[in-house]
């Protein structure tokens, strides 16, 4: 009974000083802010915060895992504001009564530039559904405009 209470009690002090160890070290500090802006959306600060935390701490893996999801998310962020601009573009074209043959090649090109970008686009596990997601409905307009300008 005496020897359990011990262990118990080893168990609880050393649980308590790895703690305090994970939340007073600036590193770990910077990675659960970074996590932090991870979950809310805000891959720049995660980003950013993520990197400095690495940089005070290199086995830091928590500061590691952030910056590479928020370098995997910032890369569908771009390519989801890239669809929209490029939409909103081309949704300027198409207003007008004739479609020029230059207006056809420039929606042929963007196409074709937003496809190849698509490709690149590699999803890890902690990268957010909602940007998958978003990134693919914008490849498929994408696709779908490819196939009517060369038709």
């Amino acid at each position: 009974m005496n020897s359990k209470i011990l262990i118990l009690t080893f168990a609880i002090v050393t649980l308590t000083m790895m703690s305090m160890y994970f939340y007073t070290h600036p590193s770990y500090q910077k990675s659960l802010q970074a996590k932090y802006y991870y979950e809310i959306g805000d891959y720049n600060e995660a980003y950013a915060l993520a990197k400095e935390a690495f940089g005070l701490d290199l086995y830091n893996r928590m500061a590691a895992t952030v910056m590479a999801g928020s370098t995997t998310s910032l890369k569908y962020v771009k390519y989801i504001n890239d669809g929209k601009k490029y939409m909103e573009d081309i949704g300027d074209i198409v207003t007008h009564d004739v479609i020029s043959n230059a207006d056809k090649a420039k929606i042929r090109l963007v196409c074709e530039i937003m496809l190849a970008s698509y490709v690149k686009l590699a999803p890890s596990v902690v990268t957010d559904e909602a940007l998958v997601i978003e990134a693919a409905k914008y490849y498929s307009k994408f696709k779908k405009l490819l196939e009517k300008v060369n038709s």
